[in-house]
């Protein structure tokens, strides 16, 4: 019988959260925001508990899972319904990338580092910074990008010209730390590094935020910002 009444309520329950996720509509799943996340850590918990606490039955989880459901549709109805709430109860995208250059105190509200940029831009096949005019982080946690001119369509095959050997770019400098490693790993050394800063007129590794350098392209700066 124990194994039967949990059979039982995991069914209802599986059907109960399926027919609330059909309810809420594709758009909710497409685009999971932070209180979506918590949304559903919430209604697994209520379900698991339900499982495995004899005194929860079959009422209380269907109870539990369309308030909640109820609670979560009211809050998809005021954004619908009344602009100014969307930015309170979904949040809105953040521009971390602008003109061409790294928005630091954006990427510093949001909890963000250089490495986590990087991330994300290599999941939309950018593997430099370098390449983006604008990247903006979207409510659910992903990146869009806006590629500079020369690095969007048309590509070489496209205007006919010879394809050119393609290099990763190389991460020099994080947020004034110098990662050696990567440096020697690049077959350079700090030397050739202090001579290439002082051609850009910096004399601290810490008055920069990022650099990288790429075999065909050379070293590029984003200097600290006050």
């Amino acid at each position: 019988m124990h194994f039967i009444r949990i059979a039982l309520e995991l069914v209802i329950g599986f059907s109960a959260l399926f027919l609330m996720t059909k309810l809420l509509g594709k758009a909710t799943l497409a685009q999971i925001t932070a209180f979506d996340f918590i949304s559903a850590i919430v209604l697994g918990e209520l379900v698991g508990n339900a499982l495995y606490v004899k005194e929860i039955g079959i009422g209380s989880i269907l109870f539990a899972v369309a308030l909640w459901g109820l609670m979560i549709f009211v809050v998809e109805w005021c954004t619908q319904k009344f602009r100014k709430s969307r930015t309170f109860l979904e949040g809105k995208p953040t521009i971390i990338i602008r003109n061409g250059h790294m928005d630091r105190n954006a990427m510093k509200k949001e909890k963000m580092d250089i490495d986590m940029l990087q991330n994300l831009l290599r999941q939309k096949d950018v593997f430099s910074i370098r390449e983006v005019e604008f990247a903006i982080l979207e409510t659910d946690g992903t990146v869009s990008v806006l590629k500079k001119s020369q690095y969007a369509t048309p590509t070489m095959e496209d205007m006919q010209k010879p394809r050119k050997p393609v290099y990763l770019p190389v991460t020099i400098i994080d947020d004034g730390e110098v990662d050696w490693e990567n440096l020697k790993a690049a077959g350079l050394n700090e030397e050739w590094l202090l001579k290439n800063l002082r051609l850009h007129h910096i004399h601290d590794y810490k008055d920069i935020f990022y650099c990288e350098w790429k075999k065909d392209e050379g070293i590029f700066i984003e200097k600290m910002k006050a």
